[in-house]
């Protein structure tokens, strides 16, 4: 590849951009209106202004990107993550078009994002999922029969959803049919399908994922895991790898489950198995993502490896760098996700950016989408960068993050980092000892 464009923004699109350089690759950056002055504009290659600030009159629009993409004679596109990553249709216009997308196929895209269709898939490979509807309800009738069987709470969930999107949790009867209309006009709203399934909702469970990777000759590896279970409304805030406090034994399997799924879709490219374990170290896969997620940094930082280099290498038909038993996990990661928020209230808290000084030292490294002077706009998701500490131990690890939130400086926006001094502190996290509900049963 001589050149690729990059269908994205902020803090990938820059992360990508630096992956490029090192590989001799010229970039095209696309941005809108309101992005005109970022970081990342100014670090491509080339920037083409793709549209207004709004992003579906910028960042969403196909036929213009793919447009700029044949003015500017690109190799590939790396759609980078969220926006247009795991959109099915995207990928397969883009290689209609004679340009390599770089990710998983476009069939896989789009059977992993049909959670139910993921689902069907999993068990028919023989990968437990977690206990539930492997098929679209009928009516909240439906719903209510399967979830007196299945027990109560339960997650009602659009078969389309994502990102915390299109799920409710419902305690009981009454809960589950005044939820049920919700959702499903909310699914058809944001994903253009009304189909909605349950699943059995695990209390006080961890959400941990396998990083997959696979080229185009069968060849498929994993690079170990990330606990992503300090969440708030369902979206992540702290990962970590290793996950604290499993046994090698669960790690093992959880590994070999990992493969299993990602086998019996052939997938290619970089992607997640997600599962969630309960507190008996029972896991369960709870869907796949088909893309490089936000919290990668984690899994480079353990393996030292490039995982968009390795993007870059499969979706130009070379093999995978590296043979399973030559992977190796060496040390703790963890990454903390800064955004610009009311730390009160968790309300996006846009403005300018008047002071911005990282406290940068070994083992630190800050993924970040703004610097000093910029300005985080409404139009997007208000994260600043994704601060990143590695460590020869956990403890190690979450020393340095202590240090660098103590002495990193921001102002003109109100940032999330009170949070991140608060969950630091806390005793129970300091041990591993967390869940999914740790935020909300702490109120740190």
């Amino acid at each position: 590849m001589q050149k690729i464009l990059i269908a994205n923004r902020g803090e990938i699109a820059l992360r990508i951009i630096r992956t490029c350089y090192a590989m001799g690759i010229e970039t095209i950056a696309i941005y809108s209106e309101a992005d005109r002055e970022m970081p990342f504009v100014k670090a491509a290659t080339k920037a083409v202004c793709v549209g207004e600030s709004p992003v579906n009159k910028s960042y969403l629009q196909i036929d213009k990107i793919l447009e700029i993409a044949k003015s500017e004679n690109v190799d590939a596109i790396h759609p980078g993550y969220g926006f247009l990553s795991e959109h099915a249709t995207f990928a397969k216009q883009v290689i209609k078009a004679g340009i390599i997308f770089i990710g998983p196929r476009p069939e896989t895209i789009e059977s992993m994002g049909d959670k139910i269709v993921s689902r069907q898939t999993m068990e028919k490979a023989g990968v437990l999922v977690v206990p539930g509807s492997s098929f679209a309800l009928m009516g909240s009738q439906e719903a209510c029969s399967l979830a007196e069987a299945i027990g109560y709470p339960v997650m009602l969930k659009a078969s389309g959803g994502g990102g915390g999107i299109g799920m409710v949790l419902c305690e009981n009867e009454q809960a589950l049919v005044k939820s049920y209309a919700q959702v499903k006009s909310k699914a058809m709203a944001y994903f253009g399908s009304d189909e909605v399934f349950i699943e059995k909702y695990i209390a006080y469970a961890r959400h941990v994922e396998v990083q997959v990777f696979g080229d185009n000759f069968g060849n498929i590896v994993h690079l170990f895991e990330r606990d992503c279970s300090i969440q708030r409304r369902h979206q992540k805030v702290v990962e970590e790898s290793p996950s604290p406090n499993m046994s090698d034994l669960v790690r093992r399997k959880m590994y070999d489950t990992a493969l299993k799924a990602a086998h019996a879709v052939n997938y290619t490219n970089a992607g997640t198995i997600e599962f969630i374990v309960d507190g008996n170290e029972n896991f369960y896969f709870l869907e796949m993502n088909t893309r490089l997620q936000v919290e990668h940094p984690v899994t480079e930082m353990i393996t030292g490896i490039d995982l968009v280099k390795w993007q870059i290498l499969v979706a130009q038909g070379e093999r995978l760098p590296l043979l399973q038993s030559e992977l190796v996990s060496k040390g703790h990661a963890i990454e903390f996700r800064l955004y610009a928020e009311d730390p009160v209230r968790f309300l996006p808290s846009p403005g300018k950016i008047t002071t911005l000084q990282w406290a940068l030292n070994e083992g630190v490294r800050i993924d970040a989408g703004y610097e000093e002077g910029g300005t985080v706009t409404h139009f997007y998701d208000p994260m600043v960068a994704k601060c990143i500490f590695h460590g020869e131990t956990r403890q190690g690890a979450l020393r340095r993050a202590e240090s660098f939130f103590r002495e990193m400086k921001i102002s003109g926006i109100q940032t999330n980092a009170p949070l991140f001094v608060n969950i630091l502190a806390d005793e129970d996290f300091q041990n591993g000892l967390y869940t999914t509900n740790f935020l909300t049963d702490k109120k740190v």
